[in-house]
């Protein structure tokens, strides 16, 4: 289905890729992996658009259909749900334009017997049956489904576009890619967004799928889930292994062990041949075994050991105050917005060491409860934090609530 043949790309001096091969083939469901900055969305780019690299090539099988969800999204303003989906159904809307075109036309006409009006028919009739073939008919259902299963509700559908947050645009950009019914899906962090229920039908979804699927994700359950193979960015080398994500950890494991065993015997040999050096360059009799040792190590491809496995970042959170046994009470809590009522009557109590996780399908309050306990909306009832608590809150939208004056030095 696609080749990738002797990719290389720089930038700023930088090697990204560097003589990069791979193929895909239908039921392929690729989990591409690496560090940040390896690459990965880069080549979700390049393998959509065709272009960005210095060299080599991007072959796509004779009329395959690529589909592309980014992470970067550009919605135009004035749509509703259901009119920006239907965008992936460009032929089936052009084909209904054209038909409604042409029947205005056949009705306005009384030249029943002419040539033109029966090739009017005609065209009419291969519309029709064109429509039918690709599911002029019943793609809405279609619409409905997947909309449903990313967490959409009915009366959402024919709500504009504008009026929903970032994370549910890209819902909607997800339902339109995989709409499309590509023969490769390209998928670009698809589960950010995504709330457990969203994310158990995508992976359900990915199952059955029949094209091939390259995504990149940080959700490994969602990885091991969907994938059936691992493609790794190291190095500016790829490493492709036909395994999902958790079997891939393991495998990985061992080729670094490997380098890390065969770099050590290159470097005792580069020690022993640098003494030698040392030792004959200033004889006479020796100095073209010098020379020759001098040329062996210039022409010496130097081992890599992948650093994937050598940084780990630690976090600790010290306490600055022992809590009390009680973290939180929370007496009666209710809250509303205008006539509905996400939480109501709420009675609940957090001890110190839960650790806690809030479920639930979208809408249902979760971060309304958040939000409650940090004081960040008002409500009703009570919320007693207890002796010495200190809290923070990370939020869904913590990058708009920094402040864009402040400087790193």
């Amino acid at each position: 289905m696609l080749a990738i043949q002797d990719i290389s790309v720089q930038f700023g001096g930088r090697v990204l890729f560097s003589d990069m091969n791979f193929m895909v083939n239908k039921g392929d469901r690729i989990g591409l992996v690496g560090k940040n900055g390896a690459g990965k969305s880069t080549l979700l780019k390049i393998i959509h658009s065709n272009s960005g690299f210095d060299s080599g090539s991007v072959n796509l099988q004779k009329e395959m259909k690529v589909g592309y969800l980014s992470q970067d999204i550009d919605f135009v303003k004035g749509n509703t749900v259901i009119e920006e989906t239907e965008k992936a159904f460009e032929r089936i809307k052009h084909l209904q334009s054209e038909l409604y075109s042409l029947q205005s036309e056949l009705v306005k006409r009384t030249d029943y017997e002419s040539e033109s009006y029966l090739e009017l028919i005609n065209i009419s009739s291969e519309y029709e049956h064109e429509l039918n073939l690709i599911g002029g008919y019943t793609f809405h259902s279609h619409i409905e489904k997947v909309l449903y299963g990313l967490g959409f509700k009915s009366d959402d559908l024919n709500k504009l576009t504008d009026t929903f947050s970032g994370g549910w645009r890209m819902r909607i950009e997800l339902a339109k890619v995989l709409l499309s019914n590509p023969d490769i899906l390209l998928l670009d962090e698809p589960t950010n967004h995504l709330d457990i229920e969203s994310i158990v039908w995508l992976e359900n979804f990915l199952k059955s799928y029949s094209g091939a699927v390259i995504l990149v994700s940080h959700d490994r359950i969602f990885l091991d889930q969907v994938t059936n193979r691992t493609i790794e960015i190291a190095n500016s080398k790829v490493y492709d292994y036909k395994a999902s994500y958790t079997k891939y950890l393991d495998l990985r494991k061992e080729r670094v062990e490997q380098q890390i065993a065969i770099k050590k015997n290159q470097d005792k040999e580069i020690k022993q041949t640098v003494d030698l050096i040392d030792k004959f360059r200033y004889k006479a009799s020796k100095a073209a075994f010098a020379q020759s040792l001098i040329k062996k190590l210039d022409k010496m491809e130097r081992v890599e050991v992948d650093a994937v496995l050598a940084k780990k970042i630690h976090f600790s959170f010290p306490e600055s105050k022992k809590p009390g046994k009680i973290i939180v009470e929370i007496e009666q809590l209710s809250k509303s917005y205008g006539d509905k009522k996400v939480i109501q009557n709420f009675d609940f109590q957090i001890d110190r060491g839960d650790r806690l996780a809030f479920v639930g399908q979208n809408g249902q309050g979760k971060t309304t409860l958040l939000k409650c306990l940090t004081e960040t909306v008002s409500y009703q009832g009570l919320i007693k934090l207890g002796h010495n608590v200190d809290m923070s809150y990370f939020a869904q939208d913590q990058a708009e609530l920094l402040d864009p004056q402040k400087k790193s030095y």
